[in-house]
């Protein structure tokens, strides 16, 4: 149970921490509308997940 918690707290904390980022911090950058950086802004949750689920896997495989 604790480590639940410990991981519902983290979580809680990392979002609270892109919110802020994303209204105090992102207004002040300047990227241009193209095509390529929409791609980048749709396709890179995808990549970052895909590789945390493999490092489970591989972590997961190995024990």
């Amino acid at each position: 149970m604790e480590n639940q918690l410990g991981f519902v707290l983290k979580l809680l904390l990392l979002s609270a921490f892109v919110s802020v980022l994303i209204k105090y911090v992102a207004p002040s950058l300047s990227v241009s509308a193209t095509a390529t950086n929409a791609l980048i802004i749709v396709l890179l949750p995808i990549a970052i997940v895909a590789l945390a689920l493999l490092w489970r896997f591989q972590a997961h495989k190995q024990s």
